[in-house]
């Protein structure tokens, strides 16, 4: 589901009202942890959304994951630079056997905390099959993994039931493929379940300390690490949802590291903070107009493609990213497999073409709710979305929350509030593999996070084929079908793949991110 989901969290840090001072830690951080300490080299970033567990096998986002890789270890990671590469972490070596078996082999000498002894391939084992076992909502990312077969004490094969090629790009150096302690976890659930935010163990270069909602995670050093030595001594980390907050944050001095708008861009470029190296980078987010088509308002699909052709994707990208972002043409973002030159309905939309399609759907007098998060950028989108589609006679009331309200809102396992939905802003981030960009829209995943509960056979068809072909140019024919039906149905208006500009303080850090711009901290080094 986008990874799913990379933009995905259950609650916010802070909005801009409540930054008070000059400073985010004026808004409840503790002083002792709002100053650097005086000895040792301290790291401070910006993440963009609150956490809401620590368990990699049920991670909701980007936000988590950057955290999880500080504090467990993976098989493989992903490299720092320009270009989309992974390297061997936790594994000495990792290999494709078979269309349908990998064989992995650990390093040795990686401990968990707590005195659990190495990381073995029993760990490895557990897991994996732990994200089946328990149903995990993001187990999508595995595909159709089947079970791990132990070999030795370091040594495996990580069975699928199918071949499933977005493995080495969507599983093993992302969310899922972090390892936890069989017996640490086993200890804490019972039954190996989510342990959510209390981790029993770690096994990464730094453990955490100290967790407060909404304010901060504390990193530092794991005493029982004997690989390389990070950079910092402790890293910081600051959930802020906005990013014009995030933007004063750095200003003020209390986050070292973070993304900017691009509505701000310019501005820094032109005259940025004293000792910040400002850094452009592509995106792998898809941002949409997504539509509930279960909704009795939106049933039919001539209401739906009326909301398509009004919207005029270039006026929203102009308002809401000062037109430095990109005009998308579906879900996958150029530069990945799958990428369509365009999209089925022009990006200006056509006002005559959309009044048509209401006349047909004899629809007069429609009012209709748009939720969105209270994000700066996603509020504005909202808002241009409302003007454009009074033009052709529709009411549209935005409906503007925190991320712990929106990011339930389409999910049956958090009540009823589905049922409600109508138009959506809606945000994932991905990893650089199509299968992240459109596996959220398959029939499984109506009530999970295919919130337009949008259900196709031959969608379904082609996305488990895609799963098992390497050929880049035979994998990305489907794709673009896939998001033909996706554009067909009426359900979705695509926006942008936005960008990632991000800002750090050069005199302290030398940054370290994927070719997104995401951060990758235990490449970060101190100045």
């Amino acid at each position: 589901m986008n990874d799913v989901v990379g933009y995905l969290s259950r609650r916010s840090f802070l909005r801009a009202s409540a930054v008070v001072g000059g400073g985010v830690f004026a808004a409840g951080m503790p002083l002792s942890h709002a100053i650097w300490a005086a000895e040792g080299k301290v790291l401070n970033v910006r993440n963009q959304l609150d956490l809401t567990t620590f368990d990699p096998g049920f991670y909701n986002s980007i936000s988590e994951v950057n955290v999880m890789s500080c504090i467990y270890s993976k098989l493989t990671r992903f490299k720092p630079g320009t270009k989309w590469d992974t390297e061997l972490e936790a594994a000495e070596k990792l290999e494709q056997i078979s269309p349908t078996h990998i064989r992995f082999r650990l390093t040795k000498g990686i401990n968990f905390t707590g005195g659990l002894g190495e990381m073995t391939a029993k760990d490895v084992k557990f897991s994996f099959e732990r994200i089946i076992k328990h149903n995990s909502s993001v187990k999508d990312n595995f595909g159709p993994l089947d079970h791990v077969e132990i070999e030795d004490d370091y040594s495996g094969v990580i069975v699928f039931k199918a071949p499933f090629v977005p493995a080495w790009t969507t599983a093993f150096p992302y969310g899922l493929g972090h390892i936890v302690s069989e017996d640490a976890v086993m200890k804490a659930t019972k039954d190996g379940g989510n342990f959510g935010m209390k981790p029993p163990a770690f096994s990464g270069p730094y453990v955490l300390a100290d967790w407060q909602a909404n304010q901060y995670a504390l990193l530092t050093r794991n005493p029982d690490w004997s690989g390389p030595k990070p950079g910092f001594d402790e890293i910081r980390i600051v959930p802020i949802v906005d990013l014009k907050t995030a933007e004063r944050a750095y200003q003020a001095g209390d986050v070292d590291f973070t993304a900017i708008s691009l509505d701000s861009l310019a501005t820094f470029k032109s005259k940025p903070p004293a000792s910040t190296k400002i850094e452009e980078h592509p995106s792998l987010w898809y941002v949409w107009i997504g539509m509930n088509m279960d909704h009795p308002k939106l049933k039919d699909i001539n209401v739906r493609k009326a909301i398509q052709w009004a919207i005029n994707v270039p006026q929203i990208v102009d308002t809401a990213y000062s037109g430095q972002a990109n005009v998308a043409t579906g879900t996958v973002p150029p530069g990945v497999v799958g990428h369509r030159e365009k999209a089925l309905v022009p990006p200006e939309g056509d006002l005559v073409k959309a009044k048509e399609f209401l006349e047909k759907a004899g629809v007069s007098d429609l009012t209709l709710t748009i939720d969105c998060l209270n994000d700066s950028t996603y509020s504005t989108i909202a808002q241009v979305v409302q003007a454009q589609l009074s033009q052709i006679g529709i009411t549209v009331e935005v409906n503007s929350q925190d991320s712990g309200s929106f990011w339930t809102i389409g999910m049956e396992s958090e009540g009823d509030r589905w049922k409600s939905v109508q138009l959506i802003v809606n945000a994932f981030s991905s990893v650089p593999d199509p299968y992240s960009s459109t596996n959220f829209a398959t029939t499984t995943q109506v009530g999970v996070w295919n919130w337009e509960r949008f259900s196709s056979d031959r969608f379904d068809e082609l996305s488990a084929r895609a799963e098992s072909i390497s050929d880049p140019e035979a994998r990305a024919k489907l794709y673009y079908e896939m998001q033909d039906l996706m554009e067909e149905s009426g359900a979705y208006r695509f926006l942008t793949n936005e960008a990632s500009p991000v800002m750090y303080r050069s005199t302290h850090v030398e940054a370290a991110t994927r070719p997104d711009g995401a951060p990758l901290l235990l490449h970060f080094k101190s100045v």
